[in-house]
């Protein structure tokens, strides 16, 4: 097909990789969904790579052989990600480690091995899956909300490295998604604590939200608007996200009260 891809998807196991996987491959490009173990494909031009996206080895494997069979890549969706909950407090340096590995170090990864295969072909485009949490600040979620504004900041710098090799970077930027990611999120190991009810009324927030949330789906119809529609750094997913982002940038101090609402705290008296 004309204008057809060649199109690497982490995290395609589930959740928004998956749907973003599918809905690629039927829109008639090559898709590669990566994930840590072995899928099976019914949608033609979508095939499953093992990939673990902290293993050096696995992710040079991966996109080699990608590389050897396709020729090319095209377009490298950075999806792959894992959540924590818990208290800033009680978050191990181990548990936070863990995070950034798959977070942020992940898309490093993943980017360092595809990008002189784009430079020798003066195109491409790498899209970063973040959150409006790359953004924005989340009681209990902090660690991974500090992994997405990490993401976000390397992603910015990255855009300018590489621009004038004809490659850029897109950061995507959903809330909420009616996925497992959170809903089966890690807590962090050490007792709640003074944090216990707060915590749990703040856990019942964000599962109700999630419930009724977009589905991965909506994510990736947005993701191939990306890939085929005009350049922009940030893109926010929805109408939510797109306000957020409006929000966070001019009136700042609207959105404490907001998130706090958001995440289950009580008003103050």
């Amino acid at each position: 097909m004309a204008g057809q891809k060649v199109i690497v998807v982490t995290g395609a196991s589930s959740g928004i990789g998956e749907a973003t996987a599918r809905h690629l491959a039927k829109a008639g490009h090559i898709v590669y969904g990566g994930a840590r173990k072995q899928g099976m494909s019914s949608v033609p031009g979508l095939k499953y790579g093992v990939v673990d996206v902290t293993n050096d080895a696995s992710v040079a494997s991966f996109i080699d052989g990608v590389l050897s069979e396709a020729g090319r890549i095209d377009v490298l969706i950075n999806n792959a990600g894992v959540s924590l909950i818990g208290p800033i407090e009680n978050t191990s340096p181990e548990e936070a480690a863990a995070v950034f590995d798959t977070n942020v170090l992940g898309p490093l990864r993943l980017t360092r091995r595809v990008l002189p295969a784009m430079r020798a072909k003066q195109s491409g485009l790498i899209i970063n899956v973040s959150s409006v949490l790359g953004f924005l600040p989340a009681p209990f979620m902090g660690i991974y909300a500090a992994s997405k504004h990490a993401l976000e900041g390397m992603s910015e710098s990255l855009d300018h490295e590489i621009r004038e090799f004809g490659v850029r970077v897109v950061l995507l930027e959903p809330t909420f998604t009616n996925t497992k990611l959170d809903v089966n999120a890690v807590h962090t190991a050490a007792p709640l604590g003074v944090y216990a009810t707060q915590f749990q009324a703040t856990v019942n927030t964000v599962q109700t939200q999630i419930k009724s949330a977009p589905s991965p789906q909506f994510v990736a119809e947005k993701i191939a608007n990306v890939i085929e529609g005009p350049y922009r750094l940030r893109r926010p997913v929805g109408r939510e996200a797109t306000l957020l982002a409006r929000l966070r940038r001019f009136m700042p101090a609207k959105v404490d009260g907001s998130l706090r609402k958001t995440f289950g705290f009580a008003k103050k008296k």
